[in-house]
């Protein structure tokens, strides 16, 4: 019997230095994970808007609303909006690029663990191509993957909800050209 607690007691206090560690091991490598997942938004950014020399986030009761893409003069030269939304598996991450008059340039997935093979499908350009060109108005003619019908629908709900909930501001701000 006492040898049973004994054995508790350093099974216990081995548990207990495998938690510091841990955490000492997250400590550590957070800020660096964040940075790595920044640079990479970052590059998709760059990716969906080229000609943007800065881009600058556009906040609102502390928290960001979307990014504002400037050109060298700092002028509006478009919009930068992430959106998620649950798909089959997984949250699904989206960067939508839009004109300053809310026309969208083009739609990139972040990130998504859907099924490979089907929900995957909503990274293809075949999908994300759909999207190029269309506005709120226009939305309406973007077509879900046939077989991965809930991935593709959560992309094309979560994009056109988060537009629908910024448009106002977007417009003013383009309005106001900054």
């Amino acid at each position: 019997m006492k040898e049973m607690f004994r054995y508790g007691f350093i099974l216990g206090f081995i548990c207990f230095l495998a938690g510091l560690v841990l955490s000492g091991v997250n400590a550590l490598t957070e800020p660096v994970i964040a940075q790595q997942k920044e640079l990479g938004h970052v590059q998709a950014f760059k990716e969906l808007v080229p000609a943007a020399e800065t881009f600058k986030p556009f906040e609102k009761d502390g928290s960001v609303l979307f990014f504002e893409a400037l050109d060298g003069n700092k002028n509006i030269i478009g919009f930068l909006v992430k959106a998620s939304q649950k798909g089959y598996s997984s949250t699904i991450e989206t960067l939508t690029a839009l004109k300053p008059d809310l026309e969208i340039i083009a739609i990139k997935v972040l990130s998504q663990d859907e099924t490979p093979g089907l929900g995957t499908r909503v990274t293809e350009n075949s999908f994300t191509d759909q999207f190029k060109g269309k506005t709120l108005s226009t939305y309406s003619s973007v077509q879900a993957i046939t077989g991965a019908t809930i991935s593709s629908s959560a992309v094309i709900h979560s994009v056109k909800a988060r537009l629908e909930e910024l448009k106002d501001i977007m417009m003013q701000e383009a309005a106001r050209g900054r």
